[in-house]
C-alpha cells in the first residue's frame, strides 16, 4: 500500500523535508525525568491542504525513543482525544504506553490548535498570555473577535486538514520498522478520517473508545446528556435512584455550599470519568439526604486534585475554541439546538453533560462538513478496538455499531473492558496493557477484561 497525497501536499512535504528531518532538544524547561528524556520537532504545513486558504501553520511533535535501542521494533503514534486535547494528555501515562507497546518509539503530535502547535487565537492562547495556553475570562472576547475576523483561517482548523497533518507527519518522520497508530475517543475519528484522505502504510491500528458512526445522529454530541445519564444510572440501585430524584426535587439543596452554582447532576456526571470517584456516588447521595456534605466535599477536592495531576504541564490545557469549532461543525446533527431544548431534554436526567449547552451558541464561524463525513475507510490495516462498557464519552453500543461498519474494510478485533470508562490507559491500565500488548505481538487477544 503506498502513501497517497495531493500534488499540493507532496510539494509542501518535499519543501519541508530538510527542516523537519530530525528531532532535537525540546524548548520547554522541565524537571520531570520522563519529559527530560524526550526530544521535539516542529514543521510547517499548509493551513489548508485543498489550497483554498493561503498560509501555513506550525505543528509540534514530541518523541519518546525506546529506552533500549537494541530492542526497537518501530514507531507508534499516539493521537489524543478531544477535540482540543493536546499531546500532553498522554505524558502522565508514558510508562503505561511503554508497557503496552514495548520496543516502539512513542510519537505524540499536537493537533493543530492545541499544545505547542499553532493556535486558533495566536495571541490569547499563547504561553505568555494571561492564563498561558488556556483562555482567561478577559481573553474570550478578543479571541472570539479574532475568529470571526479571520473566518477562512478559523474554518481551516477542520478534522480533514488535521488528518492531512497526520499523514504528513507520518511520512516525514517514518523510520525503519513497523508503524502503528493509536487513537483515543476523538482521536479515533481523526485516525479514521486520515485513512480516507490519505493511505499511509500502517502495520496496525488501535482504537481506544471508538466514536459512534458519524452517520448515527442519535449518538452525536448534542445527545451527550442522554448517554451520560444512562451510564450513571447503571451505578445506582433502586433506592439510590429514588433518593437522588427526591434530592433534586427538594427546594433545599445542601450541595450548594460545596458546589456553588454547579448543578449536582453535572458534578456527578464528571465523576463517571474516574472509577475510584464514581464508586462513591451512592454514598454521596445517601449523605446528602441527611444534609451531610462531608463526602461531597472530599470528593470535590479529590476531583480537583485528579485534574491537576493529569494536567501538570503548561501545554496540558485543552483548547476550548477548537473543542467548540469542531464539535459544532462536525459532531452536532442539530444546528437548531437551543438552550430551551437542552434544558427540556435534561429535565428528568440524574446525570448531565455540559457539552449540549456548549453547542447552542457558536463562538466561531463554523465550517461545512465535507465529502468524507459519514463515510468509512475502504481499507484498514490490522485493527483492534478496545472499549469500556461504562465509557460516558463514547457510547459502547455506538462503538459496536461502528465496528460492524468497519469490519468489511479489514481484520477488525473488538475487546470489551467491563466497567471500563473513558481513556482505558488511564482508568484501566492493567486491562489496557494486557489487551494491547497481546495485539502488537500478534498473540491471542482477550475479548473481555474486567477492570474492577
Amino acid at each position: 500500500m503506498k502513501t497517497i497525497f495531493t500534488f499540493f501536499g507532496l510539494a509542501v512535504l518535499y519543501a519541508n523535508a530538510v527542516a523537519a528531518a530530525s528531532f532535537g532538544p525540546c524548548l520547554d524547561t522541565v524537571t520531570d525525568a520522563t519529559l527530560a528524556a524526550s526530544s521535539c520537532a516542529r514543521v510547517s504545513v499548509p493551513l489548508d491542504y485543498a489550497g483554498q486558504v493561503e498560509g501555513e501553520l506550525e505543528l509540534a511533535i514530541r518523541k519518546f525513543a525506546v529506552e533500549d535501542p537494541t530492542s526497537r521494533r518501530g514507531q507508534i503514534w499516539l493521537i489524543a482525544g478531544g477535540p482540543g486535547e493536546p499531546g500532553a494528555a498522554f505524558y502522565p501515562f508514558i510508562d503505561v504506553f511503554r508497557a503496552a507497546f514495548p520496543g516502539y518509539d512513542l510519537l505524540i503530535p499536537d493537533h493543530r490548535g492545541t499544545g505547542e502547535s499553532s493556535r486558533l487565537c495566536p495571541v490569547q492562547e499563547a504561553l505568555e498570555s494571561e492564563d498561558g495556553y488556556a483562555l482567561a475570562g478577559s481573553e474570550w472576547g478578543p479571541c472570539i473577535g479574532y475568529l470571526f475576523a479571520n473566518p477562512a483561517r478559523t474554518q481551516a482548523f477542520s478534522i480533514t486538514n488535521a488528518a492531512q497533518d497526520l499523514a504528513a507527519l507520518i511520512t516525514l518522520y517514518r523510520e525503519p520498522g513497523e508503524v502503528k497508530l493509536y487513537g483515543v475517543s476523538y482521536g479515533t475519528q481523526l485516525v479514521l478520517r486520515l485513512l480516507q484522505v490519505a493511505q499511509p502504510e500502517l502495520d496496525a491500528l488501535i482504537l481506544d473508545g471508538l466514536v459512534p458512526p458519524e452517520s448515527a445522529a442519535q449518538w452525536d454530541l448534542s445527545y451527550r446528556t442522554s448517554m451520560v445519564d444512562a451510564v450513571g444510572r447503571q451505578l445506582l440501585d433502586n433506592e439510590s435512584t429514588l433518593r437522588l430524584k427526591t434530592l433534586l426535587a427538594n427546594e433545599t439543596k445542601p450541595w450548594q455550599e460545596v458546589l456553588g452554582r454547579t448543578d449536582l447532576r453535572q458534578f456527578l456526571g464528571a465523576l463517571l470519568n474516574y472509577p475510584d470517584l464514581r464508586a462513591g456516588i451512592p454514598a454521596i447521595i445517601n449523605e446528602l439526604t441527611r444534609a451531610d456534605t462531608t463526602l461531597l466535599q472530599q470528593t470535590a477536592t479529590a476531583l480537583t486534585q485528579s485534574h491537576e495531576e493529569l494536567t501538570p504541564y503548561p501545554q496540558s490545557a485543552n483548547s476550548l475554541p477548537l473543542v467548540m469549532l469542531i464539535s459544532a461543525s462536525e459532531n452536532n446533527s442539530r444546528p437548531d439546538l437551543s438552550t430551551e431544548i437542552v434544558a427540556k431534554e435534561a429535565k428528568d436526567a440524574l446525570f448531565i453533560s455540559p457539552l449540549p449547552g456548549l453547542l447552542t451558541n457558536s463562538v466561531a464561524p463554523l465550517y461545512q462538513r465535507d465529502k468524507y463525513f459519514g463515510q468509512v475507510p475502504k481499507q484498514l490495516p490490522r485493527t483492534l478496538i478496545i472499549h469500556g462498557t461504562l465509557d460516558p464519552n463514547t457510547h459502547y453500543e455506538g462503538a459496536l455499531a461502528h465496528a460492524k461498519l468497519l469490519k468489511p474494510a479489514g481484520a477488525v478485533q473488538f475487546s470489551t473492558v467491563t466497567h471500563g470508562a473513558y481513556f482505558l490507559a488511564m482508568v484501566a491500565p492493567e486491562c489496557f496493557v494486557q489487551i494491547t500488548s497481546a495485539f502488537v505481538r500478534n498473540a491471542e487477544v482477550p475479548t473481555h477484561c474486567d477492570s474492577d
